[in-house]
């Protein structure tokens, strides 16, 4: 995942540089929450007196994991929802970078004291919200104010758990391909279109890559965590896998992962892809960045730095391996949690004013995401946003088809056995095959452990 503004570098739901979308969007999750986070007690956070100051007003903490850019716009968003809110004061100085909020919030959960909101990675959800500190939003999303019918349906199925919505939408994007113009002139290829095949994107990465200019036809994240993981799971839903089960036993991608990772196989076969040796495939970007990868998969955060670096880009939908649009979206969450019931009711007002999309335009015009809902995508700031940045209109319309990773307990773990079976892919270590049936056994250990 997705992920929160490096933004995704995660910074996915940015691009803000610093801590990046790409690894918001690719991060997820290996910590899962102890006993002693589930048994904390909800009501015992850190304020004092249900939060109610001497001034009645109520003090609402937040963690929004933000840097840089990201940091910039939701402070702003803060300052104008406290000057609008005499009654509520946000105070927005707590946590810790994105990346680290997992465990920071295990911990503090663990404690007893914990803030009243916090950016959560929509891949951590699921473990997060097995505290019975974390606030059941299905009422307040549903019934409210909030947008709900309007948010894209992959914001909608990222705070979702069991029929019941965790947490709010806070960030949404998507995944596409940003070709340089120049190196696929200088190979005498044409401009990939939508509803081009796997297939065509491996040829074509093979005839962009010159190992006399240095040139490589793509890139891949190689250290086995999330952000080398979420990139094949468009093309699992294709062959028409799933992430886990029907039944929930067992992975739902035992057979046609290997047909994915046979894809991945002959990228490396052919030596046109770029294998990022470290974590936040900041060496994989700025490889595109100099001029020296023909088509790199990303989302909307990185169109920024695209432009800033003068490349003349074109902006593709996914292959696909049936000719239909697919690709995934990663978006994070805004998670309430129970410090009693004026800071809950405080915290829920912020979280909806702060979906409803005057805000969200904002937000995602500053901190480079998508819009959370049609109505913000209806706007005049986010058209604006569109005709003036290339490309960007291809990552929205993917969100008609997107899909998202499931909020299951067990994602860190099965998601942690495919990165493994990847990276061995990517480097040769093991075949397709092999690399799938270890993947299975591991995942489907955890898919079988109570929760």
């Amino acid at each position: 995942m997705a992920a929160a503004h490096r933004i995704p570098g995660t910074a996915g739901p940015g691009t803000p540089a610093g801590l990046s979308r790409r690894t918001v969007l690719g991060r997820g999750a290996g910590l899962t929450l102890g006993a002693a986070a589930t048994a904390a007690l909800p009501g015992c956070g850190t304020g004092t007196s249900d939060g109610v100051g001497a001034d009645g007003r109520v003090t609402v903490e937040l963690w929004h994991g933000q840097t840089d850019t990201g940091r910039v716009a939701i402070e702003k968003l803060v300052t104008e929802f406290n000057r609008t809110h005499p009654g509520i004061r946000v105070d927005p100085g707590g946590g810790v970078l994105s990346d680290a909020m997992l465990q920071k919030i295990t911990a503090a959960l663990a404690s007893g004291s914990f803030p009243d909101v916090a950016y959560v990675f929509g891949s951590d959800l699921a473990s997060v919200a097995r505290s019975p500190s974390v606030v059941d939003l299905t009422d307040t999303v549903r019934s409210g104010p909030l947008p709900w019918n309007d948010f894209w349906a992959p914001a909608r199925e990222a705070v979702t758990l069991n029929g019941q919505v965790r947490a709010a939408p806070a960030l949404i994007d998507s995944l596409a391909v940003v070709c340089n113009k120049k190196l696929f002139r200088d190979a005498g290829l044409p401009l990939p279109e939508p509803g081009w095949t796997w297939a065509e994107f491996v040829a074509t990465a093979k005839r962009l890559t010159d190992g006399a200019r240095g040139t490589f036809g793509t890139g891949w994240p190689g250290v086995g965590d999330e952000d080398t993981v979420w990139r094949l799971w468009p093309m699992v839903w294709d062959l028409g896998g799933d992430v886990v089960s029907e039944d929930g036993q067992r992975i739902g991608f035992a057979d046609v992962g290997v047909q994915a990772l046979e894809t991945v196989a002959a990228l490396t076969k052919d030596k046109s892809v770029y294998i990022d040796p470290k974590p936040g495939s900041e060496q994989m970007y700025q490889v595109f960045l100099s001029g020296r990868m023909g088509m790199a998969v990303t989302g909307p955060w990185q169109l920024p730095d695209v432009q800033q670096a003068r490349i003349d880009y074109h902006v593709v939908p996914l292959p696909s391996y049936s000719g239909k649009p697919m690709t995934i979206s990663g978006p994070d969450t805004w998670t309430v949690f129970d410090n009693g019931p004026a800071r809950v009711r405080a915290a829920l007002t912020f979280v909806t004013w702060l979906s409803r999309p005057a805000q969200d335009v904002r937000w995602d015009v500053m901190a480079g995401s998508l819009p959370l809902s049609r109505s913000t995508e209806a706007l005049p700031a986010w058209r604006a946003q569109e005709a003036r940045t290339d490309g960007l209109p291809v990552f929205t319309r993917a969100l008609d088809t997107a899909r998202v990773r499931p909020v299951h307990p067990a994602y860190p773990q099965i998601s942690q056995a495919l990165g493994q079976a990847i990276a061995a892919v990517l480097l040769g270590r093991s075949t397709p095959v092999k690399a799938l049936r270890a993947c299975a056994d591991e995942a489907n250990a955890a898919l079988l452990i109570p929760r």
